[in-house]
């Protein structure tokens, strides 16, 4: 019985949570449009990684915007030179497109279920997530001059739109934390 007992309060709390909304001073429309650009641009980040995958199985082969200005030889090139190099290169691109995908359904999911609910934790985590990738992976484009609109342009729209979804989404998430304080 008191395993039943146990269980259900577990359960009124999980539901009680999932009901909670933090309150976002009157402003819930721009919290909710920022989230929502957020969640999009997640997306997008997602749709990124779908497009670098499928062109490792293509004739493409290079990520998307690199081409012979940037990388004068091919998938038969690369193969040609060396069987394991052209291993190692797919393998790398197949990785990058699941770490790239798994960072936009996590930034989608903590603006679509966090932020929306005027969640400071989950804004913050959700601009963390992309942060952290962004600034790992952008600066390594520049000095080898694969910094692309081709290549880059998807992925700097796609930021684009989430910050501008983070600055609508702050202003209420702020005020609602200064009068719940």
């Amino acid at each position: 019985m008191a395993t039943d007992r146990g269980t259900s309060q577990a359960l009124k709390a999980l539901g009680d949570h999932r009901r909670s909304r933090v309150g976002t001073a009157g402003r819930p429309g721009m919290l909710r449009l920022g989230s929502a650009l957020m969640a999009l641009a997640g997306l997008a980040f997602v749709g990124y990684a779908v497009i670098f995958f499928v062109r490792n199985f293509t004739d493409a082969f290079l990520e998307l915007g690199i081409g012979p200005g940037e990388v004068d030889v091919g998938r038969s090139d690369i193969q040609a030179f060396s069987p394991e190099l052209y291993e190692y290169i797919a393998h790398l691109h197949i990785a990058v497109s699941g770490f790239i995908a798994a960072a936009g359904v996590a930034t989608a999911a903590l603006a679509w279920f966090g932020v929306r609910r005027g969640l400071l934790w989950a804004y913050v985590t959700a601009i963390t997530v992309p942060v952290l990738g962004l600034a790992v992976a952008l600066p390594a484009h520049y000095p080898y001059d694969l910094d692309t609109l081709g290549h880059l342009g998807l992925i700097y729209l796609a930021t684009a739109v989430f910050v501008v979804g983070a600055l609508i989404a702050l202003p209420p998430l702020l005020t609602a934390r200064r009068e719940r304080d």
